[in-house]
């Protein structure tokens, strides 16, 4: 019988240094085939993400980094090696299982926004929990305080195409609380926008994250990303390549000095 993830609403366990450990992967594979030829997308990962924390992956294009993104929240499986995220196995649990996880524990927030067209900003952000079950009246007073929070309490009933780049992106990272996750992926949030909007979802989402201690996770090529991060995991063939504190990094505008992470 699979878990439910809904009684869960801690990580799986701590470690010596007495963290929380929200997700935990131990010798993760991923080997895809295109027609004869097999491709080694991740080549054993180990890696534990820990409660509240800003956790940035790197690495250049084919480097394995969206695969291990795909594999943390549960939208791809491995072919070796086992994923739990909040104390659960996602090998254990059926698809339905790993939607309920996402819908109830996982927040999302996309490139390309990823919004409703035809919706407003408040039909967009109390989306999800109308999909979870809760009452109209009460997802649209979560949504509206959301929006809020973001800094768009007075376009709630604007479109998607009356508002900005940055504002639809500052919509997407309202609905990825909707649910009040433990944690949220941020799969290249800054990729579509310029760079003072970019600089203004970064600082928002950390800015979240330290006031909801929801742990955030972002695949990113950003470098200004890394000016929020805890620690940054770079990615390289498949493995991990480095580890490094926010302390251990030398950042420069638009780069990290001494060719440290991606190129």
């Amino acid at each position: 019988m699979e878990r439910s993830p809904k009684v869960l609403t801690t990580g799986g366990g701590r470690n010596t240094a007495g963290k929380e450990t929200i997700v935990s992967l131990r010798d993760v594979s991923r080997i895809y085939r295109v027609g004869d030829e097999e491709v080694h997308a991740l080549g054993g990962i180990t890696l534990d993400i820990y409660a509240g924390e800003y956790l940035s992956i790197m690495g250049p294009s084919g480097s394995g980094k969206s695969t291990l993104f795909n594999m943390i929240g549960g939208l791809d499986t491995p072919t070796s090696g086992q994923v739990t995220v909040l104390g659960v196995l996602i090998s254990d649990l059926s698809r339905s299982g790993q939607s309920r996880l996402r819908n109830r524990c996982i927040g999302y927030v996309f490139q390309t926004y990823n919004l409703i067209t035809v919706m407003t900003a408040l039909q967009n952000v109390a989306l999800p929990m109308l999909l979870g079950g809760i009452v109209p009246e009460q997802a649209n007073k979560k949504a509206a305080e959301l929006l809020d929070m973001v800094g768009l309490g007075d376009r709630l009933h604007h479109r998607p195409d009356q508002l900005s780049g940055g504002q639809q992106q500052r919509v997407a990272i309202a609905r990825s609380f909707a649910n009040s996750p433990a944690l949220i992926l941020a799969d290249e949030p800054t990729g579509n926008l310029d760079t003072a909007t970019g600089e203004g979802i970064i600082e928002r989402l950390s800015l979240l994250s330290r006031e909801t201690g929801v742990t955030i996770i972002s695949a990113t090529h950003d470098h200004k990303m890394l000016s929020v991060s805890d620690r940054v995991v770079s990615i390289r063939d498949g493995r991990v390549e480095k580890i490094e504190l926010r302390e251990e990094l030398d950042i420069r505008v638009g780069s990290i000095a001494g060719g440290k992470g991606d190129e």
